[in-house]
């Protein structure tokens, strides 16, 4: 072990400690990511790629919907630049689902297409419709 890292790591830890700690957070962090994308997933109305009005923010406040936005932005973006360093080599963590994750959090011309695109992948929305199913929920509606 390099000796820059071996100082940095708490007293009587090894390669090891550190090798089972890097495998912990990775199964964590693609278990964490599995769950929130099927809460979300699960949460969104069947229509929600054909119809505007399923597709409109909730009715609050203007302060709360602008904190809102800034909030889910800044999520998003910081998600992206997480996915983006999960992605080097050597580094534990599901990357792309990361940047993937924080790409549909943020708002940016065109995210609906992208969206609708992404889910009419027949692999992806073979998998979408399970998952829904699994939990009760109705498939998305598409044409």
């Amino acid at each position: 072990m390099p000796e820059w890292l071996a100082s940095r790591l708490p007293d009587g830890w090894t390669a090891w400690h550190l090798a089972a700690l890097s495998v912990a957070l990775g199964v964590s962090m693609a278990a964490v990511s599995l769950v929130a994308v099927g809460y979300v997933l699960n949460r969104l109305p069947a229509d929600y790629f054909i119809n505007p009005e399923a597709q409109r923010p909730l009715d609050r406040h203007p302060v709360l919907k602008w904190l809102f936005v800034l909030t889910r932005n800044a999520i998003g973006y910081f998600l992206i630049a997480l996915g983006a360093v999960l992605s080097l080599p050597g580094v534990p963590g599901q990357g792309l689902l990361t940047v993937l994750m924080g790409v549909m959090l943020i708002d940016f011309p065109g995210k609906h297409w992208f969206q609708r695109w992404l889910v009419t992948r027949r692999m992806i929305l073979g998998g979408v419709n399970r998952l829904r199913a699994r939990s009760g929920q109705p498939p998305f509606l598409l044409e």
